[in-house]
């Protein structure tokens, strides 16, 4: 027998229900705050993620499904905002006005160990803003994720905050955190020790316990401590800080937080719940205002989050599975399809038998999937009239079919 694929499972009934339940819920919030659907092809040009998620992250060294097409360079998406942004650039979206607001949800695709709520093949939903350099996009994508995840009924949340601040700034932290970091070089993870001449900050973000270990040295954490931004980036970092305050979001300053992928600047942010562990993120985003003109487009600054779908499933309750409005009691075959056609034009949920079985096995399958049997016997076809019977109560009434259908 053939199964899935190592880090790929497939989402049926009733789990399902959770995942469209999601889906619903961030159609109607994101709609409600203007944000477009977007959807972006699941494979790009390797070249975009390596110079847009960043040459010295894990995502680009280790965990993209990469294969060779016709003499190019193709990559399964390992993330969105990247495709997003080529998307912005190349469908002339810097025109319109701004702020030009868009989601998405999809599957992405990463090669690493599977775990809990970790797939190699996973799901994300995500926003993306652009063209608003001020402080208050930051706080409306923000605003809008405690939104969404609040509609699912996750309250349990933490919000963390920090400001990497601009490129002068992050050479200043850089160069600080290398001399603070130095003496223990040796004793960090070999991943570790790559980025300390590539990219120290990514260090911050390492989840090896040694390396967390010797971070926590109170040399080291004088540095992480320290406050490297400009007076421009400070003053848009507080700014931050008090319009969350304004809108009762409560946060918690984290100078260790620095997210994985090379393209953030300022504002970086995650929402962690407290029932997941150590791995807690839900959550993760911030600012972005060198991506597009990195990538060939027009400067504009951006700001934006993804979430991951499994990780968001894992928090929820499993779903009831839902009766469906009517199942359609009788030997009439032809009749049973007729009505069930009429039913499901006025918006109900309709079902019938196509077995040919006894009435008494019908009303026994109406019983466990319909909320009413509706009966159409030789008595009810031959006068016009049907008979709905509630399952739950056992109230039974007749109708004559065609006001019935009216409503």
């Amino acid at each position: 027998m053939i199964k899935t694929q190592k880090g790929t499972r497939d989402i049926i009934f009733p789990e399902i229900l959770n995942w469209q339940d999601m889906e619903e819920k961030a159609l109607k919030i994101f709609r409600s705050a203007n944000f477009e659907e977007i959807r972006t092809p699941i494979f790009e040009a390797t070249e975009l993620f390596a110079r847009g998620v960043g040459e010295t992250t894990d995502i680009v060294n280790k965990e993209m499904y990469t294969f060779e097409k016709s003499e190019r360079s193709i990559t399964l998406r390992p993330e969105n905002t990247a495709g997003v942004v080529r998307s912005f650039i190349e469908n002339g979206m810097h025109k319109k006005p701004v702020p030009v607001k868009l989601w998405y949800h999809g599957p992405m695709f990463r090669y690493e160990r599977p775990q809990a709520g970790r797939q190699r093949q996973f799901h994300q939903v995500g926003v993306e803003m652009f063209g608003i350099k001020e402080p208050m996009a930051d706080v409306e994508v923000i605003s809008l994720a405690v939104q969404f995840l609040k509609s699912l009924g996750l309250n349990d949340l933490e919000v963390e905050i920090n400001s990497l601040g601009c490129s002068e700034c992050r050479t200043k932290f850089k160069q600080a955190l290398k001399a603070a970091i130095k003496p223990v070089l040796n004793k960090l993870c070999p991943d570790c020790q790559s980025r300390f001449e590539k990219n120290p900050l990514r260090i911050l973000d390492c989840k090896v316990p040694e390396c967390i270990n010797e971070l926590s040295s109170p040399e080291i954490q004088k540095v992480i401590g320290s406050d490297f931004i400009c007076e421009e980036c400070s003053t848009h970092f507080n700014k931050v800080k008090e319009l969350l305050t304004a809108l009762d979001i409560k946060y918690n300053v984290n100078k260790q937080l620095v997210r994985g992928l090379d393209y953030y600047n300022r504002t970086v942010f995650e929402i962690k719940s407290n029932n997941l562990g150590s791995q807690n993120a839900v959550c993760g985003g911030g600012r972005y205002d060198g991506l597009v003109e990195m990538l060939g487009g027009v400067p504009a600054p951006a700001v934006g989050w993804a979430m991951g779908m499994e990780r968001l499933n894992s928090l929820l309750p499993q779903k009831e599975a839902r009766k469906i409005d009517y199942y359609i009691v009788s030997d009439n075959q032809i009749e049973a399809v007729k009505m069930a056609q009429k039913l499901r034009e006025n918006g109900k949920t309709a079902e019938f038998d196509y077995q040919g079985k006894k009435f008494g096995k019908q009303f026994e399958k109406a019983g466990k999937i319909a909320n009413y049997a509706l009966i159409l016997g030789e008595d009810e076809i031959k006068n016009g009239e049907v008979s709905v019977k509630n399952m739950e109560t056992g109230e039974q009434n007749k109708y004559k079919t065609e006001e019935f259908l009216r409503g």
